[in-house]
């Protein structure tokens, strides 16, 4: 029987416990074996702004493994051409490891907008969606409610926004308890996300 792998897509500028904590009760509370943290890439469409360089979020999210051995930080976007899409990594990473079995974990507020996604109809054809709640505005569509490739997990609702992070530590405000210490270090030593504009 194949290995289950739940892939957790996130620029993770940076990563925090909110993530931490999802990825972690995905992987206990479901029939999940591992979860992939896949680091999304910058988008060479966008502006920079605040968002790290690739390698150093990806640092950031192998730190904030360390100690969670189904937890596994993935850069298999680093190599791909940009803009990519969802399902051009999934064809990868089955091309990569055709003896792992993928799924797609994502938000609620995402699955609000999964039908704008390329090709999704192929992706739920093909792939089971883990949905974690979250609290946002919109509705989801009739063709995703009860559908037999969607599962809902009652994760925790945890409002903690990246964003929310960056601009507090640009502040000077003590948001440690919201990072996994070791990430906090990484990030305090190398002075990021202080003299950036958010």
């Amino acid at each position: 029987m194949k290995k289950k792998i739940g892939l957790y897509f996130g620029t993770f500028n940076p990563i925090h416990i909110g993530h931490m904590i999802i990825a972690n009760y995905m992987v206990e509370f479901s029939d999940l074996d591992e979860i992939w943290m896949v680091v999304t890439p910058q988008n060479p469409f966008k502006k920079k702004g605040s968002l790290l360089n690739n390698n150093h979020r990806l640092e950031l999210v192998y730190i904030a493994c360390e100690k969670y051995p189904k937890l596994k930080p993935c850069d298999v976007e680093f190599k791909l051409s940009q803009p990519n899409y969802t399902v051009n990594t999934l064809v990868q990473l089955e091309e990569n490891y055709p003896n792992l079995d993928f799924s797609l974990i994502m938000g609620e507020d995402n699955l609000k907008s999964f039908h704008k996604w390329k090709n999704y109809e192929v992706i739920l054809e093909r792939y089971f969606i883990y949905v974690y709640p979250r609290v946002s505005n919109g509705t989801v569509e009739n063709q995703f409610k009860d559908h037999p490739k969607i599962h809902r997990i009652e994760a925790p609702v945890v409002e903690i926004s990246s964003s929310f992070i960056r601009k507090a530590i640009k502040t000077g405000k003590n948001i440690t308890p919201m990072l996994p210490g070791k990430v906090w270090e990484y990030i305090d030593r190398m002075n990021f996300y202080k003299e950036k504009t958010v």
